[in-house]
């Protein structure tokens, strides 16, 4: 039996990303302004897509990793570590407009990221440690690395070719978003067109039966937290050139929840299996919308991460079958029950 259009994954996300600009045409029109200026395209819509392109590139990390029934918390770490990594180089460079110096910090930031991805994925891969734990470690450990980069200041550049990847702009759009479609496209090649997407689902359906079944499931873990790493590395990037500082204490702070968040509301299971990075996209672009309606609807800045948690909670509710049925038919709502219906439908 076909699955009725209100029960698909990425309904409920879109119906309130609609209704969010529905209020914001009600309560804010200019919401929908975008106006051409020196080349450039300007407006809240295209501030959504740059400010919410570092969130969708950690989200399309993280997604990878809740598939195989893992959670990465050591991203926002990273953020900082990657940011960190990048603008110390240059800032110790004879001339920091040199694009060969910007392309030598942009490299050893990247590989940085990846080599504390390897790292995440022994500890869960290799040592058996659980996810929630392993990236912990990593969670803590990392905002104190970035710090030690930094010496506990924050490191300014100057360098215009840095300060072009998270301000830059290309073909009348921020270049950030560029970037974040580039890697989702990459991301969905790699996980759509070849067979690694089956083997995350697999090791995430069952890890005993995809490795009985001749799955290196060891490879593909350390694999996917490489690339969770490398997405966060991407983000630090433009987070801190963005800004042409680093802050090892702030960058990135809390990011991984809002990655979390976007993941869960795009679709994906938490329990593993089946995922969606058009969800994925969906859920971080959700995210921002929400944040950059609250704060254009003049919502005091001290209740706005209670406004937030409220619509994400009323969001992961409603697309829950057995919630919506306990609504209809007055059945009390069983979150066991909810979190089947949820692994059967991915």
């Amino acid at each position: 039996m076909s699955v009725r259009w209100w029960n698909k994954p990425l309904f409920w996300p879109l119906a309130v990303f609609g209704l969010l600009l529905l209020l914001n045409l009600i309560f804010k029109p200019e919401f929908f302004a975008i106006r051409y200026q020196n080349g450039h395209l300007y407006g809240s819509l295209i501030d959504i897509l740059n400010f919410g392109s570092p969130l969708a590139i950690v989200a399309i990390g993280m997604t990878l990793v809740i598939a195989t029934r893992g959670i990465d918390l050591s991203v926002g770490s990273l953020v900082a570590i990657s940011g960190a990594m990048a603008c110390l180089t240059i800032s110790r460079g004879d001339d920091q407009h040199a694009l060969s110096l910007v392309l030598t910090a942009v490299l050893l930031a990247l590989l940085v990221s990846i080599a504390l991805g390897l790292w995440n994925g022994l500890l869960v891969a290799g040592a058996g440690i659980q996810p929630i734990i392993a990236t912990l470690i990593l969670m803590v450990a990392g905002r104190g690395i970035a710090q030690l980069i930094t010496s506990g200041q924050i490191i300014t550049v100057t360098s215009k070719p840095y300060n072009f990847i998270g301000a830059g702009w290309l073909m009348t759009l921020p270049f950030s978003v560029y970037l974040a479609a580039a890697v989702f496209l990459f991301a969905a090649w790699m996980t759509r067109k070849t067979s690694l997407g089956m083997f995350i689902e697999a090791i995430g359906c069952n890890p005993t039966a995809s490795r009985l079944a001749g799955i290196r499931s060891r490879s593909i873990l350390l694999a996917v937290y490489m690339f969770c790493a490398l997405c966060a590395g991407i983000a630090g990037l433009i987070t801190s050139s963005n800004v042409s500082s680093a802050d090892g204490n702030n960058a990135g702070l809390w990011i991984e929840l809002d990655a979390i968040l976007a993941v869960v509301i795009g679709g994906t299971s938490l329990s593993g299996g089946r995922f969606s990075l058009t969800g994925t996209l969906a859920g971080a672009l959700l995210i921002q919308t929400l944040t950059t309606t609250i704060y254009m609807l003049g919502v005091p800045p001290e209740i706005t991460l209670v406004v937030k948690a409220f619509v994400v909670l009323a969001v992961c509710l409603i697309q829950s079958p057995s919630f919506r049925r306990s609504l209809t038919r007055g059945i009390p709502w069983s979150p066991a029950a909810s979190g089947q219906e949820v692994s059967r439908h991915g």
